[in-house]
């Protein structure tokens, strides 16, 4: 009787079992209601900031009479670095580099200033965005944006913004449409040779920001995917031609396949 009364004492009763295991569903749960959560903000904090740096260019050119990082005068306002356009150009504070003032965002050459990289060093010296950026590519390539040194991040994780030009007669890939997206904003995953166009946004995610922002169409109006071809986004009659602009997200897709393009902005 000792015996049997000691493990009655000891296990646990069906009850309790119960108990415990409603506990784990309510904290599993709540987990995963809560990353549902973080991401629905992190999405919104997508939109946020493309209007964030929309107006802050905007705002600069009204002032200054410029675009960021095509101005030809920045120097006058902020000091001017060494080695300007060259290799290993240096300097501190807010000393930067001159635009040519044609109106496009030009690329910089690896461990160069360009004015797609001092766009973001213009805004920041004018007080229009926070941080403090380099205005230099990175070691990695043309126009090597480096989250947080020399381009800004994204409140979604892993991901940050850059700038680019595409001009007219570009023919396309399996990662642009072909189209003339003019000054561009770029936002996706570092990557280790270029901007910020590594894929960080399920196709679900993309056309979501895409359809609060835009028209929800990859190929068409202000918002363009990258990575389209048969990831992020593929053409409806299935030609998988870069010019073929009736597509559609594939929101069957569950991975992170996209980044985007926000087009002719400045």
């Amino acid at each position: 009787m000792l015996i049997r009364s000691n493990i009655t004492r000891d296990a646990f009763s069906l009850v309790e079992l119960s108990i415990v295991l409603v506990i784990l569903g309510l904290l599993t749960g709540g987990i995963l209601t809560g990353q549902s959560l973080i991401r629905v903000a992190e999405l919104r904090s997508v939109v946020s900031e493309f209007q964030r740096y929309q107006t802050a260019a905007g705002t600069y050119r009204d002032q200054y009479f410029a675009i960021p990082g095509d101005m030809t005068n920045a120097t006058a306002f902020w000091g001017s670095m060494t080695n300007c356009g060259v290799a290993s150009p240096s300097g501190s504070g807010t000393q930067t580099c001159n635009g040519n003032g044609n109106g496009v965002l030009e690329g910089a050459i690896v461990s160069r200033t360009g004015e797609s990289m001092t766009f973001w060093q213009h805004l920041a010296n004018a007080g229009l965005i926070e941080g403090t950026y380099t205005g230099i590519s990175g070691a990695g390539g043309d126009n090597h944006a480096i989250i947080g040194v020399n381009v800004p991040a994204s409140k979604m994780t892993n991901a940050g913004w850059s700038t680019n030009y595409i001009g007219p007669g570009f023919a396309g890939n399996a990662s642009f449409y072909a189209d003339s997206t003019g000054n561009q904003l770029r936002f996706g995953q570092q990557i280790s040779t270029g901007n910020t166009h590594g894929p960080v946004l399920k196709p679900e995610e993309a056309w979501n920001v895409d359809t609060k922002v835009d028209d929800g169409k990859p190929a068409r109006g202000l918002i363009h995917a990258v990575y389209w071809n048969n990831l992020c986004a593929s053409a409806d009659d299935g030609s998988s031609t870069a010019n073929d602009p009736a597509a559609s997200y594939r929101l069957t897709d569950t991975t992170a396949q996209c980044a985007l393009i926000l087009r002719n902005i400045f």
